[in-house]
């Protein structure tokens, strides 16, 4: 099982670009939560283009309730964040049950989560902004995952 946890993303339309790109990627439910918004609303629906009703999806929100869910079931919680201990997103195996977790577009994921995390991971930055998009970064890590997933079976 692949889930994935949005925390406090505040563009409807990253929302919809990461519902599109979870459909892609195989993704089996998305957790929304926080300040994250959430279908309907036509924001969403213009760039996921459906895929907001095709993967099953929850609004919960507090993220740490999920996470500790999650936890419970045994399904690894991984944090895409930038800190001084996350390795490279391609660097690691991905093992199922997870859940990649990801951030608010200005200040990322909250300590509160990564505190909670089982693994984090960030992609490299070559040039002089910090990071990308978060559905852009999203995009990236979920199919590094499925690709990992895929070649372990």
């Amino acid at each position: 099982m692949f889930y994935t946890l949005v925390e406090n993303v505040r563009s409807l339309y990253n929302v919809g670009a990461i519902f599109r790109t979870a459909d892609g990627a195989g993704v089996n439910k998305v957790f929304l939560t926080g300040i994250t918004g959430k279908p309907p609303q036509k924001e969403i629906r213009k760039v996921a283009l459906g895929a907001e009703e095709n993967v099953h999806w929850e609004y919960v929100k507090d993220p740490i309730e999920i996470i500790r869910k999650l936890k419970s079931e045994n399904i690894r919680i991984v944090v895409l964040e930038c800190t001084e201990t996350s390795v490279l997103y391609d660097e690691i195996t991905y093992d199922q049950p997870l859940c990649l977790v990801i951030g608010n577009e200005y200040h990322g994921v909250s300590q509160e989560v990564l505190n909670e995390a089982d693994q984090v991971v960030h992609i490299p930055m070559r040039g002089k902004k910090i990071s990308l998009n978060v559905s852009v970064a999203f995009g990236i890590a979920a199919y590094q995952i499925k690709k990992s997933i895929s070649a372990n079976l």
